[in-house]
């Protein structure tokens, strides 16, 4: 088979790295792709948005079967546009991906069906949101985008001050466009958070492994939250009886919501949950692979993806099944100096092999560019370094010792991965 990955980052080169080893994945596809994952698969200039290009594309080459794996796209309509064509395409079609591009539609939705989330209110005005967060003078309080932000429009506020400066933010400077035209203002949940991803073909729905993100930017879960500086799988919290309550409680009573909705669900969709002393609640929905979850997830995946891809979009899910390694995973994010604000790009990578990867470890590149056989950075989120092991502690010991090999500078990451 030919098969297309759209967007260019570290979950789509964890995605490639996943198809490269089906027996049926012959040629691969990524548009736009980046200077790793060109190593891996031929990359595509064609900005991962650009819906009618992507279709032209897949035309003229015969592709098989398409992976939109980015929100953007995905809220664009793109696989309706693949369907249309006559294109197999993973994931959900425009109506379906409303879970993750309007927080109000999702929390207007686990409201309507009775799944356990945080209580909340909707605003449209600056004014009306800052008299509700003033009337209820609870902290800290949860301020969300209503849109797409890359991962960044929740501001958690600690006082009315940053809550005036949060909704200041986003309502006002815009600084997520459009997105910020309405608001979420969520109670805060305490307790461990779990990333759980699936697959569904929207009857079906499947599990994968649980994994934890570390959004915060700094040690110690400090300085501003980022798209992800680090991920573990299995998460230590997320035990059997944990993970059957999630299946009877959100899992499934989400699906079937979609389908009550005339939305129902193909692709992955992913539930960021809070195991809060009242029991699981959802925190957010994503409608695609997470990232840097997908980085942990995939590569403890034993069947073939490619046979996982076409059930999900053939409705015949219950028919497959999905196998896991028992061992664990770890990803430790290397980040530009600066990210989540400005910084630097076009700075030399030193340690990666001609291939931008390092011995004992499997990097995937989530921002760089490769010229005259050099790798440089070229994003904030650069490479997700990744090690597998038989316990938690022998794949973070592989990441760690892995990542002291690679440089550039002003290079940030955590240390603390796996144990925040």
């Amino acid at each position: 088979m030919k098969i297309l990955v759209v967007g260019g980052g570290g979950r789509e080169h964890a995605v490639i790295r996943q198809l490269m080893e089906s027996r049926r994945a012959d040629k691969i596809y990524c548009a736009p792709g980046n200077g790793g994952i060109g190593c891996d698969a031929e990359n595509v200039p064609i900005a991962a948005t650009d819906v009618a290009g992507m279709v032209d594309f897949a035309k003229k080459n015969d592709i098989d079967m398409v992976c939109v794996t980015p929100d953007d796209p995905l809220a664009a309509g793109m696989v309706d546009a693949f369907t249309e064509a006559g294109i197999p395409a993973f994931g959900p079609n425009r109506a379906a991906a409303q879970i993750e591009a309007s927080k109000v539609f999702s929390k207007n939705l686990m409201k309507k069906y009775h799944i356990p989330t945080a209580a909340y209110e909707v605003f449209d005005t600056p004014e009306k949101t800052l008299a509700y967060v003033r009337k209820q003078n609870r902290y800290p309080v949860v301020i969300k985008a209503d849109g797409l932000a890359l991962g960044k429009g929740v501001i958690i506020a600690q006082n009315f001050d940053e809550a005036k400066d949060a909704v200041h933010t986003i309502m006002e400077d815009k600084v997520f466009g459009n997105s910020g035209n309405q608001v979420v203002v969520e109670e805060f949940l305490t307790g461990p958070e779990v990333s759980v991803l699936a697959f569904a073909d929207g009857k079906t729905l499947k599990p994968m492994v649980s994994s934890k993100d570390h959004k915060r930017a700094l040690d110690g879960n400090k300085g501003k939250n980022t798209g992800g500086m680090g991920t573990i799988s299995p998460n230590p919290s997320y035990t059997d009886a944990i993970a059957d309550e999630c299946m009877k409680t959100i899992f499934m009573p989400t699906l079937k919501a979609m389908n009550a909705e005339g939305r129902p669900f193909k692709g992955c969709l992913y539930f960021g949950l809070m195991l809060t002393p009242d029991g699981p609640k959802v925190i957010e929905y994503n409608s695609r692979f997470g990232d840097p979850e997908a980085q942990v997830v995939l590569p403890r995946l034993k069947t073939d993806l490619v046979d996982i891809f076409e059930a999900t979009i053939n409705g015949t899910l219950d028919k497959i099944d999905i196998q896991w390694k028992k061992e664990a995973c770890a990803c430790v994010i290397m980040a530009s100096g600066g990210y989540p604000g400005s910084y630097k790009k076009g700075l030399e990578i030193s340690g990666l092999d001609q291939n931008g990867q390092v011995e004992g470890a499997m990097v995937y590149h989530a921002g760089t560019l490769k010229k005259d056989g050099k790798f440089y950075t070229n994003g904030g989120r650069v490479l997700g370094v990744t090690c597998t092991g038989a316990t938690l502690e022998e794949a973070l010991q592989k990441s760690y010792t892995a990542v002291a090999k690679i440089h550039w500078d002003g290079v940030q990451y955590r240390h603390d991965i796996g144990h925040a």
